[in-house]
């Protein structure tokens, strides 16, 4: 079966690994924000090459003569992106917003699409891509659905389930599904950390259970690499919870605990969970001797 054209909005680390492992490259039309800028312009443009897919000058170029479009772009740019889209995407073109964002945003979105004349079609990615790829497992909620299922087949995902015909119904269960998911990492992060301080990390995690180190090194590494973009995703939880009238206050402080492991920039982090947790305590001890200097 050929593959649907397909078009791109964004091109991090979902738009790449989904690109490189359906061998997208007659297919798929991309456009980032990045190259738009000056010092990451020429970065973005070697990614597309090295997936081997057709990078777009703008966005306009990307969506208006593709049937497909999904959109993979950071939560706080979700409703900007399908706005900046919605005037530009070809008539009943379907667009997929596969962002980790709240119900709401993405009925903001929507209403934004299909008042220009597209479908809009709710996707939650509910795994990391890596190393899921194209089997990563997709939620599908809108009137088009099923329409949808059928197209990202064809571009090679394997693993899509529709859960409802309302925009909303996906997202609602990525969104609450990650006050656990994202709450574990930053407990982990809570946890770990003290423990190093008492001296007493190796006691803590053998008391958790033997699988409990990797599970730690594997949750503090989401936290250091994808930190920013998990708080950002995590404030569209917040509002999902208080959306629906449920408390949120674990959830915002787990906001604030990816953010500030975020912001400390070690991409990548180094190997084994030790070396991660002394590299984050050396960080932030100087950040406090700034802020104390200061």
């Amino acid at each position: 079966m050929d593959q649907i054209a397909v078009a791109l909005i964004g091109f991090g680390e979902a738009g790449r690994s989904f690109a490189e492992a359906g061998s997208w490259s007659t297919s798929a039309r991309v456009f980032d924000v990045l190259t738009d800028d000056p010092a990451s312009a020429d970065r973005k443009r070697r990614e597309y090459l090295a997936a081997g897919v057709a990078g777009s000058d703008t966005l306009a170029d990307a969506v208006s003569r593709s049937p497909l479009v999904l959109s993979l772009v950071t939560a706080d740019q979700a409703v900007v992106a399908a706005r900046a889209a919605a005037s530009l995407v070809a008539p009943a073109a379907m667009f997929c917003d596969m962002n980790s964002v709240a119900p709401e945003t993405k009925r903001i979105a929507a209403q934004t699409i299909e008042a220009a004349g597209g479908w809009y079609v709710d996707v939650a990615v509910m795994a990391p891509v890596n190393p899921a790829k194209l089997s990563v497992p997709l939620l599908l909620s809108g009137v088009r659905g099923s329409d949808a299922a059928a197209a990202l087949e064809r571009l090679g995902f394997t693993n899509i389930r529709v859960v409802g015909d309302k925009v909303g119904q996906a997202s609602a269960i990525k969104m609450i599904r990650s006050v656990m998911v994202k709450g574990i990492e930053a407990l982990t992060a809570e946890c770990v950390l003290a423990a190093e301080r008492a001296g007493v990390t190796a006691e803590v995690l053998g008391s958790l259970g033997p699988e409990w180190d990797a599970k730690a090194d594997y949750n503090l590494d989401r936290m250091m690499v994808h930190g920013l973009r998990r708080a950002a995703e995590m404030e569209e939880v917040a509002l999902t919870l208080e959306g629906l009238g449920a408390a949120s206050g674990m959830t915002r402080e787990a906001v604030a605990l990816h953010r500030r492991l975020g912001r400390l920039g070690v991409t990548p982090p180094p190997e084994g969970l030790s070396a991660k947790i002394e590299k984050i305590t050396d960080l932030e001890s100087k950040l406090v001797g700034r802020v104390d200097a200061a």
